[in-house]
């Protein structure tokens, strides 16, 4: 990519974080981005995607799923805050802070197509956010959450400690047999049957990091409706999603999933500023929970303090999010991260990331003794492939891709898999390049 052109693109992205979000302390309203052009107006030309990372090019880059490499209008916007800081720290963090947190906050606000930012809270993580969550419900001794036997340990471990606190019950639920033969049906019939008189939320990861398998979160979302039409509200089973995996792959808002919180880190799909993370949550979720750090966004409560008088009004997202001194400059350069998603088009991501996961999957049940562990449905899957290679450890097959120089990781869960995850960054061509590696060792 030329420099002209290479200097177009940042510059297009950082106009429509700064300019388009504005810098106005809106507090109420999501404004949505405006960007006067994308950075694929010419056609689909990933590589001027790739070129805004400084991955390097000796290695083919299959690890989405993990963290991100900061893209040139995050890693920009990160370095123009680091500055400031560091040369007037004091009065450019008083004089800044409020600003740039409402603009990060606009910015979310309109990726997830909620209208009102104060329902997100800034979080430093996926993991963080579900300790808020969990241990934020407001449960009484002996009801209930109910949450799968294929969920991560971050989520069993929240839930886990939530009940030691509360003495709540914690029950599991496996949502399939054999992951060959899942289907939509078969997971939300396997939820629904298993709630019961005593269950208050549903704690639930759209996209596995084991497997890869995408729950249908939209027909859960209904069939829970149904329930909670049948019960007093104090009764209504809260639908909890931890987002992660789905955020920055799939192309859909809040209303879409339906769900009463979402969770997610925003240092994987969306390659937004390692350390930063958010929670969003209904009318009725943040009804449901109170914080658990003391926060520095929410005003109410300072005024409480200040005033010596009762904190009022329900949690929402600002009083939610943990208070204390940050990487302010990670936290701020959120605002990049989610322009430069929009301007390339959710939904031309989504495309991107499905046809090459499609792509690897297609190509992986072609070879002998190589068995596909995620779904090869499109409405069962998103952009993690998971795979076993007969008679190999797959730490050892992980390790023998890298010296191929492929990045590849092994599932930390107790069933181990080979695990890649193509992503906007990658090509057809690079897919290609890990199949014959893999046809190489098999």
């Amino acid at each position: 990519m030329s420099p002209t052109r290479r200097n177009f693109l940042t510059g297009a992205v950082a106009a429509a974080a700064a300019g388009a979000l504005g810098a106005c302390g809106q507090r109420e309203t999501a404004v949505p981005p405006q960007p006067q052009s994308t950075l694929m107006e010419n056609g689909d030309d990933w590589d001027d995607v790739r070129a805004q990372f400084s991955l390097s090019p000796d290695y083919i880059h299959m690890c989405a799923l993990y963290v991100a490499s900061h893209p040139k209008p995050v890693r920009d916007a990160i370095e123009r805050y680091r500055h400031e800081l560091d040369a007037n720290p004091v009065a450019y963090l008083v004089r800044e802070n409020r600003r740039r947190v409402n603009d990060a906050l606009a910015a979310a606000a309109a990726y997830l197509g909620v209208p009102d930012q104060n329902d997100i809270a800034l979080t430093d993580s996926t993991t963080m956010g579900l300790g808020l969550v969990y241990n934020g419900l407001r449960l009484a001794a002996g009801e209930e959450i109910l949450t799968t036997a294929q969920d991560y340990y971050a989520t069993h471990e929240a839930l886990r400690l939530a009940a030691l606190r509360k003495g709540i019950i914690v029950r599991q639920v496996p949502l399939y047999d054999d992951i060959a033969t899942v289907s939509a049906e078969q997971i939300t019939e396997r939820l629904v049957q298993a709630v019961s008189p005593k269950t208050r939320a549903l704690a639930l990861t759209w996209v596995h990091s084991g497997t890869g398998l995408k729950l249908p979160v939209r027909r859960i979302a209904d069939a829970i409706a149904g329930i909670n039409a049948s019960r007093e509200e104090r009764d209504h089973v809260l639908l909890c999603l931890d987002g992660v995996h789905g955020f920055g792959v799939e192309d859909a808002t809040m209303a879409d999933l339906g769900c009463d919180f979402f969770i997610a880190g925003c240092h994987k799909w969306l390659f937004g500023p390692r350390g930063t993370g958010l929670v969003w949550g209904s009318e009725r979720g943040w009804q449901a929970v109170l914080a658990t750090v003391p926060s520095f966004l929410d005003d109410g409560t300072r005024i409480a303090w200040v005033a010596g008088t009762d904190v009022t009004g329900r949690t929402n997202g600002r009083r939610m999010s943990p208070g204390g001194f940050k990487p302010f400059e990670h936290q701020w350069a959120l605002t990049e991260a989610f322009a430069m998603h929009q301007q390339i088009g959710k939904s031309r991501i989504a495309a991107r990331t499905h046809d090459l996961a499609s792509q690897l999957k297609e190509g992986l049940t072609r070879m002998p003794r190589i068995a596909l562990r995620t779904p090869r449905a499109e409405n069962l899957s998103a952009g993690i492939v998971c795979f076993e290679i007969e008679g190999m450890n797959p730490y050892a097959a992980v390790r023998r891709l890298r010296a191929q120089h492929i990045i590849a990781t092994v599932t930390p869960y107790a069933a181990r898999y080979v695990r890649l995850g193509p992503s906007m960054r990658n090509s057809p061509a690079e897919v290609d390049a890990v199949l014959r590696e893999l046809r190489a060792l098999v």
